[in-house]
């Protein structure tokens, strides 16, 4: 998002137009954004094969999914309802891993008969797996490497306390399930947490993967997971997924020479794809000054940007209306009837009622954590691709929270 002559834009397309024609709250995305993050991340690894799986429960739009699927890009999916959209999107099959949690068995033979990539994070279900397919149907490990990484407790989920994956201390047990049943393992994954700054800690999970991946003779595929960080903040640390892809790819070419044959690496990033291409615009409905703190109350709440109240997550808000204007203090807050607070005490320039602001880093976790409490409509969505403003999903009404409930006699 550009600022020229006092009015924001992306890729040209005049901002306040695009709120004025569409309404707030609104999210926009802008799809060349998507575009540039999947190809940095691409352009990390020239030297091994590599390929990025979107973890669409980041963004589902179909729209997105298109989108990344024209670009070349696999699918991450973490439900047979994502499972559905990706196919609904285009994407074969064999695209498309599915990396359930705390699912049904019946949920896992869902996806099998679907022919997408079944990827196993729990003994009990790879035994149940193993008793109905045998060798027939390959599978995918999710390992826990016991490494705590990402930036929130919430986040993270590579340590021991963690309900995700199988424990790398559980591989005789592991070994003694495949070789009964004659499972076929055809790849290995991890995922530690979000947020990842530290490349060191990244690799380290890397090389507990890696030297498990000597105990599997048939894989296909290694997928490190993903969790890199995305700057938030103005002059905020990122990842650098140059400096991971040179010495990851060191590595793996080292490995590769060691087990004997080719693999290909995946990572399943969502955030690092999509975050910083969302914007989330609101309304300032009122200014509210008391003893201690000045208010600035907008047309949304945790409803539409549940983040900050749930990871205490910090979005850089900017008032998009009054760029110019004279910086105060304010604490912005939603309209949700309980404490909803976006931000405390933030610097920005002088906000009146009325004026527009904007959260950036809204494209990933944000509408798709979305909710109607208080009974309120999901906001529209706007994709801007090449210079023009698309409608990609309009906003709810009425009929959208009645749709699903039937009336009983009373």
């Amino acid at each position: 998002m550009e600022l020229t002559n006092g009015r924001y834009s992306i890729q040209g397309v005049d901002i306040l137009d695009v709120v004025n024609e569409f309404g707030a709250p609104l999210y926009v995305y802008d799809f060349q954004k998507m575009e540039r993050q999947y190809k940095r991340l691409v352009n990390a690894f020239p030297d091994v094969r590599m390929k990025a799986l979107y973890a669409c429960k980041a963004l589902t739009n179909i729209n997105v999914l298109k989108h990344f699927r024209k670009m070349g890009a696999g699918l991450d999916t973490v439900s047979i309802q994502e499972v559905w959209l990706g196919l609904k999107a285009g994407f074969k099959p064999e695209d498309i891993v599915y990396t359930p949690n705390c699912v049904s068995f019946e949920e896992i033979q869902m996806a099998v008969k679907e022919g997408v990539k079944i990827n196993i994070d729990n003994i009990s279900i790879l035994e149940q797996f193993g008793n109905a397919y045998g060798g027939t149907v390959p599978v995918c490990i999710r390992i826990n490497p016991h490494i705590l990484a990402g930036g929130n407790p919430k986040i993270s989920t590579g340590h021991i306390d963690s309900k995700f994956g199988i424990s790398i201390y559980q591989m005789r047990h592991l070994q003694r399930v495949i070789a009964s049943s004659g499972i076929l393992v055809e790849g290995l994954h991890m995922h530690t947490g979000s947020d990842i700054l530290d490349i060191d800690v990244f690799l380290r999970g890397a090389e507990v993967l890696l030297q498990t991946a000597k105990e599997f003779p048939n894989l296909k595929s290694i997928d490190f997971g993903s969790g890199f960080k995305v700057p938030y903040k103005p002059n905020d640390a990122s990842t650098n997924i140059e400096e991971l892809g040179a010495k990851l790819s060191e590595r793996v070419l080292e490995f590769i020479g060691e087990y004997g044959r080719e693999v290909e690496i995946h990572f399943e990033p969502g955030k690092f794809m999509v975050s910083e291409s969302g914007y989330f615009f609101v309304r300032t409905n009122v200014i509210k000054t008391t003893t201690a703190t000045v208010f600035a109350g907008v047309d949304s709440g945790q409803n539409h940007l549940i983040r900050p109240m749930f990871y205490d997550a910090y979005h850089h808000i900017l008032n998009v209306t009054n760029p110019q204007g004279t910086e105060r203090f304010y604490t912005v807050v939603g309209y949700v009837c309980e404490t909803d607070t976006f931000a405390w005490d933030r610097k920005m320039n002088e906000v009146r009622e009325g004026d527009i602001l904007v959260f950036r880093n809204a494209g990933a976790y944000a509408f798709s954590m979305s909710s109607n409490y208080n009974s309120r409509f999901r906001p529209a969505e706007v994709a801007i691709q090449n210079g023009k403003a698309h409608l990609i999903r309009r906003r709810e009404n009425l009929d959208d929270l009645l749709a699903t409930q039937m009336e009983m006699d009373i």
